[in-house]
């Protein structure tokens, strides 16, 4: 395992990667993040074994993996009703975070770490079963008052009106804490969206691999991958869905 995510790490960080390779190593090191998360007797040997480099990364990774798995207390037997979309170019949505940041001074990893844990950068596309839309996840009121009119939908648009959310609850003056967990009421939440920020600031390519990530359903039948075209308009048994596509099922050894 170690050298596998040695190597999915180092194909991400270097910015001369072809995306087709570059797309089989995020995939990779996302489901070895998940692995570790859920088995940690590994954690230390792994870790301790990559190069030096990529340790606080892992570290983070697999935090961040476990603070947001406690924030669900069941798991369904039914996939959502989702649509899985190709987000925007990773430097499109780069310079959206940027462009933010410069305006309301919420840094762009941030941002980049909430598009992340809510949409997959914005592959996922349908209404949350709280009511929130949109890459950025807003609920209607919220986007009322600080979507400034812009279309809840529009990448742009959303991350502008994140950024402008949290600033107002103090993400432009270094209360990121306050911030985060006026976005999500949630300690593990804030915790999370923390740890991903961290790996993105200590090195921005690592953007680049979080971008990629695929969208991976976790449900009382393990881990599921909902691919780019994968659409539904209501719930649907995934022990159905299996059925259908068997390549779609990661395992079922997730806790």
């Amino acid at each position: 395992m170690t050298e596998r995510l040695a190597r999915a790490e180092a194909a991400i960080r270097d910015p001369a990667t072809p995306v087709d390779v570059l797309d089989r190593a995020a995939f990779e090191q996302q489901l070895l993040y998940r692995q570790l998360a859920r088995t940690p007797d590994w954690e230390a040997e792994v870790t301790a074994a990559l190069p030096e480099p990529y340790r606080a990364a892992a570290t983070a990774n697999v935090a961040a993996r476990r603070e947001f798995r406690s924030m669900h207390r069941t798991l369904s037997d039914a996939l959502p009703a989702w649509r899985i979309v190709e987000p925007p170019p990773a430097e499109e949505l780069l310079a959206y975070y940027q462009e933010a940041e410069a305006t309301f001074g919420v840094p762009w990893e941030i941002l980049a770490a909430v598009n992340l844990v809510e949409t997959g950068m914005g592959r996922i596309r349908g209404v949350s079963v709280a009511g929130a839309q949109g890459p950025m996840q807003f609920m209607p009121a919220t986007w009322a008052a600080f979507g400034d009119g812009g279309d809840v939908n529009d990448y742009h648009d959303a991350i502008m009106g994140a950024a402008r959310y949290l600033a107002h609850n103090g993400g432009g003056r270094g209360e990121i804490d306050n911030a985060l967990w006026n976005y999500n009421h949630s300690d593990r939440y804030v915790r999370g969206v923390k740890h991903y920020a961290s790996v993105m600031a200590q090195d921005p390519n690592a953007y680049r691999g979080y971008h990629q990530w695929e969208i991976v359903y976790l449900s009382t039948m393990g881990d599921v991958w909902l691919p780019v075209g994968f659409e539904s308009y209501e719930r649907v048994p995934v022990a159905e869905h299996l059925g259908r596509n068997p390549g779609h099922h990661l395992g079922t050894a997730t806790t």
